[in-house]
């Protein structure tokens, strides 16, 4: 290795322990002067304890502590909780583009969903995202654990003829999630992310004989651990009596350290050194785990495939440059404050202004006498009793106080995002209109949702990547390796689902039952209600949806005799038509025979019983001109019966055009 490092003159005598808790004392004192307090009084808010740091007031005497911020983390936990597992299905699995075969992906996501039920993951993120909310940032561990799996099973005995009842034990590895406080929790300060930090460590206090257990396992180094010494720093619940035998306090540290340490630590137990990632390589990813601040239990390379650590954490709101995030309980804190303040004074008001106090004129009261006001109590006085005691009070409580408590348990709300049924006032209880509901849920659902994203893609996604590379890495038996792509399957929200519904069923009241989209709409209502026999009743709508093969024959030859019924209809029509079509030329024909028959007629009559002559000729003359009158007014009423006969003819063929338009058009 080239000379690119210096030798630190204090390592040459450093054991590796030393080195990691030199590092986690140095983040615990960045922690403790900059977070220590601001969380430990969010905890106290959140779960309603009172401590005399929390008081504005010198003269405050009330110790009332307003549920508002209680019910804004409860409700935005939630929401986000029934997003997350509110359908039951999680997270989804999806193979590589060119893999055709899809059982080993519905193997694997049915496979992990069961492991995760047997060990409770979906309670440990449910208090991850306590933690966040109140905190400001969740974080869990990724623990490996061997377990016995145990099932009652028979077996056959005495060649068969006899079943012996018993249990089939099965040893494996399983994954666990496990919550970490901030108080338990140390990281790098000018890190920005667990994958980002130098290293990360989890300090806490374990029952002494878990690392017993694991030292007969193997795990741990075989070597005393004594009881560690009491810390109030790193206990949950502080403001409870500790309990400070048979505990170790056990620091395990995930990150880099000096490669010489490591080499070091690592040659009293073996041989084998950790090889060198490259020319330059100073640290090496490790994983280090130390008893009571000096008792070296375990120190091994990164022995996880994927050289990650088992380490995950999300902000509930991202800060940006800085790894704790913001919670609600900050979000809500000066509203929270001044809430608590505002009620804490009513109360001590009404104490003066309720409870009877009484001026009394000491100089006139006997020798001895205690003045008490008591119901029966009797006061004796030196004088007319009316010019000794006076009642005496400090006049009324103002009613302005019961508005401006309302005034910012609504602040509360508003910084917060939560709500609830006595929510935001006039926005969401019915006192405004279906706009300006909408407009509101719409804010509330939009912040939910940023959360929302950002929960997934910072602790839910990366835990089960995790957690199934560690299955596929010390499980391969159940667990086949590949590379998969998880993804999350979160849905809405309870706020966000009933807002939907609602728009839903607004949307179904506008179309009928006929419409093709009733019953998508219906589904899709049906999907978001959160109905115990919802999967059922989907079901049901679905193969109701379905046409019955029976009906669809019968509709089918309902609709060809129809067919048929208005094909011959057509065709009887046609034929109307086509005879109107020849009588109307027959009459044609014969009209222009007409003419010519009249032609013959008249000649033939002009001719009959004419003599030679002059008289003869003037006769005929005269025939031909009466002749020719008589043709004129046959040929005027010909032309008219003609004309009504044509017109006769054409209402006929419209009329019959008319029927046929009808029926195509119903068809």
């Amino acid at each position: 290795m080239t000379d690119l490092y210096e030798a630190d003159p204090l390592m040459i005598q450093e054991s590796l322990e030393d080195w990691v808790i030199t590092k986690c004392e140095d983040w615990r004192d960045n922690y403790e002067s900059n977070y220590e307090q601001k969380f430990e009084e969010y905890y106290r808010l959140w779960r309603g304890q009172w401590d005399p740091s929390d008081s504005q007031r010198g003269s405050e005497r009330s110790r009332i502590i307003s549920p508002a911020l209680q019910q804004a983390v409860e409700s935005n936990v939630a929401e986000l909780e029934e997003a997350t597992f509110g359908r039951g299905k999680w997270f989804d699995v999806s193979d590589n583009f060119g893999d055709t075969d899809k059982q080993d992906v519905q193997f694997l996501r049915n496979k992990l969903t069961e492991d995760f039920e047997n060990c409770m993951v979906r309670k440990a993120v449910a208090e991850c995202l306590i933690n966040s909310a109140v905190f400001g940032t969740g974080i869990g561990e990724i623990v490996i654990e061997e377990m016995k799996e145990m099932v009652p099973a028979t077996q056959p005995v005495m060649g068969g003829d006899l079943q012996a009842v018993g249990v089939n034990i099965t040893e494996r590895v399983v994954v666990k999630l496990k919550p970490v406080l901030p108080q338990n929790f140390l990281i790098d300060p000018v890190a920005t992310s667990v994958e980002d930090a130098m290293g990360v460590a989890i300090d806490e206090f374990v029952s002494k004989h878990q690392v017993e257990l694991l030292q007969e396992q193997g795990v741990y180094r075989d070597t005393y651990v004594g009881n560690a010494a009491p810390d109030t720093d790193l206990e949950p619940d502080q403001d409870l009596t500790m309990y400070n035998d048979d505990k170790v306090r056990l620091t395990k540290y995930y990150g880099l350290v000096p490669r010489e340490l490591l080499n070091e630590a690592v040659s009293d137990d073996t041989e084998e050194l950790v090889e060198e990632e490259g020319p330059d390589s100073k640290y090496v990813e490790a994983v280090v785990v130390i008893a009571n601040g000096g008792t070296l239990l375990k120190a091994e390379a990164n022995p996880y495939m994927m050289e990650d650590r088992p380490v995950v954490a999300f902000p509930w709101d991202v800060v940006p440059g800085r790894f704790w995030g913001r919670g609600v309980c900050e979000k809500g804190y000066n509203s929270q404050k001044a809430l608590d303040t505002e009620l804490r004074a009513r109360i001590d008001a009404l104490s003066l202004t309720i409870h009877p106090m009484m001026a009394i004129d000491a100089t006139r009261l006997p020798r001895g006498a205690k003045p008490e006001i008591r119901p029966g109590k009797m006061i004796l006085t030196n004088g007319d009793p009316r010019e000794v005691l006076q009642p005496f009070n400090f006049g009324q409580v103002n009613q302005i106080t019961f508005a401006q408590a309302g005034a910012l348990q609504q602040m509360v709300q508003q910084a917060t995002g939560a709500v609830d049924s006595a929510g935001i006032a006039g926005q969401v209880n019915g006192e405004s209109t279906a706009a300006g509901i909408s407009m509101s849920l719409g804010a509330i659902i939009k912040r939910h949702k940023r959360t929302l994203i950002n929960f997934q893609q910072s602790f839910l996604i990366p835990f089960v990547k995790k957690a199934a590379y560690r299955y596929m890495q010390f499980d391969p038996e159940n667990y086949p390796v590949a590379d998969y792509k998880f993804n999350a399957s979160s849905t809405l929200g309870i706020i966000a689902r009933e807002y939907e519904v609602t728009q839903l069923v607004q949307l179904l009241q506008t179309m009928g039952k006929d419409s093709p989209l009733y019953n998508t709409l219906i589904q899709s209502v049906i999907d978001n209600m959160n109905l115990s026999n919802r999967e059922e009743l989907l079901a049901a709508l679905a193969q109701a949806s379905q046409p019955n093969p029976q009906a669809q024959q019968m509709q089918q030859q309902v609709q060809q005799l129809q067919m048929q019924f208005q094909q011959s209809q057509t065709q009887a029509l046609s034929a109307q038509a086509q005879e109107s079509q020849a009588r109307a030329a027959k009459l044609a024909a014969e009209a222009q025979v007409v003419p010519q028959e009249l032609e013959i007629d008249k000649i033939n009559a002009i001719t009959r019983n004419l003599k030679e002559g002059d008289q003869d000729d003037r006769e005929f003359e005269r025939r031909m001109r009466v002749a020719e009158t008589l043709l004129k007014e046959r040929e005027v009423k010909t032309r008219e019966q003609s004309s009504k006969q044509q017109e006769t003819r054409n209402n006929e063929t419209r009329e019959a055009e008319q029927m046929l338009m009808q029926r195509l058009n119903q068809e």
